[in-house]
């Protein structure tokens, strides 16, 4: 087994199960109890677990739902190159919506500073950041603004973004799986995402790997609604070639 196949695993445990122990995981992989620390201490990095004495927790047990700060703070060479592989998919000249999150932030701060592009994003910081661009014809949604992202959600972004057509619309999510498709834990963020997927004629999602075989409370989006997902070469193999069975091409950065 790889060290990122039992990664996984150890983080699947550990979000069914609400804690992993060191020993118990090194009998039960067959590995040392040194190979699982390191594994453990991966992972904490990445802003998956916490680790505890004796094993770790999910960080879904310390917070229902990081906020785009910490979020932004873990995992910064990833997301930088998932954004530099999403500017290939982002049309000059043409229109994006850009949805909230920390990966959908680092695009928007790789952004050529000559390109001309129309965007139109819910997300507070982004709108912030390329206000006063000379090339960016800035749209921004509006609606109840969550402070744990950053974003506009609710019945008025889904109603703004009935009557529009984009190009591509580079979506975030907090989880991802063959099975459920794309998921977050808030319900009104998922109105939002929604109807951002529906008003684009091309759906790319950009996700870090860490969010792969996660399940949240809404679905906002099946795999087949997806054009591409762009990730991290973290990802197993056998994941992504579960992801690409239900729908989208998955490349890696």
């Amino acid at each position: 087994m790889y060290a990122t196949e039992r990664q996984q695993r150890i983080l699947a445990e550990a979000r069914t199960a609400g804690r992993v122990e060191v020993a118990a995981l090194a009998d039960a992989l067959a590995v040392t109890p040194e190979t699982i620390r390191r594994d453990l201490t991966v992972l904490e990095q990445r802003g998956s677990l916490r680790r505890v004495h004796g094993g770790a927790i999910p960080v879904e047990r310390l917070e229902n739902e990081p906020t785009l700060a910490s979020r932004s703070a873990t995992r910064v060479d990833v997301k930088r190159r998932i954004a530099a592989r999403v500017l290939a998919e982002i049309p000059a000249g043409g229109s994006v919506l850009l949805d909230s999150g920390s990966t959908t932030q680092a695009i928007v701060d790789l952004l050529p500073v000559d390109i001309d592009l129309t965007v139109i994003t819910n997300s507070i910081p982004a709108a912030s950041a390329l206000a006063g661009r000379p090339g960016i014809d800035l749209y921004i949604i509006g609606g109840r603004v969550r402070g744990v992202t950053g974003a506009a959600v609710g019945e008025w972004a889904a109603s703004a973004l009935e009557g529009v057509v984009v190009d591509v619309a580079v979506i975030g999510t907090n989880g991802i799986s063959a099975a459920r498709g794309l998921t977050t834990p808030d319900q009104a963020e998922a109105e939002a995402k929604r109807a951002m997927v529906n008003a684009a004629r091309r759906v790319v999602v950009a996700t870090d790997s860490s969010k792969a075989g996660d399940d949240h409370l809404h679905r906002f989006a099946t795999l087949e609604e997806v054009d591409l997902v762009v990730t991290d070469s973290d990802l197993a193999d056998d994941v992504a070639e579960e992801l690409r069975a239900a729908g989208p091409e998955v490349v890696t950065a």
